[in-house]
């Protein structure tokens, strides 16, 4: 996989049980806020998707995730691709493991709420991309004291240097 997979992968690894984050969300949160359909690519080719077993989910036949050999969990090194939908809480209709069927019963099964059949609540479930509700408080992650969006006011055209 590419330097962008790569990140891409890191950004969805912080994404907590029982919350979902956007194709959009997870680019800017990379650096690549147009990149929304390449990161959807990217996790097409997801080496070791971490969304539960077919069996726990019903849905046989579907991919089963990779699991740790140290511990068994499917957690601790996947990627929860299942976790990450569209601006809108649609779900994939290609779901690249299993089909939108099985991301449904995953997302259901950690707890996230849908608006209807094909749609995450995304008022009650959409991610803030905050450190302490990922659990990243240490290590390489974000401690949870530390920002995680710009200060309110804060001017991106004065930033950017484009003033008028």
């Amino acid at each position: 996989m590419g330097e962008f997979s790569e990140k891409v992968f890191a950004a969805v690894r912080h994404v907590p049980r029982g919350k979902v984050a956007t194709y959009g969300q997870i680019a800017r949160m990379i650096g690549a806020p147009r990149s929304a359909r390449y990161v959807g690519y990217a996790l097409r080719g997801n080496p070791e998707p971490s969304a539960g077993s077919a069996a726990d989910t019903g849905m046989a036949g579907a991919a089963t995730p990779t699991t740790t050999k140290a511990t068994g969990d499917a957690e601790s090194n996947g990627v929860p691709c299942h976790r990450v939908v569209f601006k809108d809480g649609s779900l994939c209709d290609n779901y690249a493991f299993g089909g939108m069927d099985v991301q449904r019963a995953l997302l259901e099964a950690e707890g996230v709420a849908f608006a209807d059949d094909a749609h995450v609540d995304m008022d009650a479930c959409l991610w803030d991309g905050r450190a302490e509700e990922a659990g990243c408080t240490g290590g390489r992650g974000a401690r949870a004291d530390e920002p995680t969006a710009p200060p309110p006011g804060f001017d991106w055209k004065r930033e950017l240097g484009e003033v008028d």
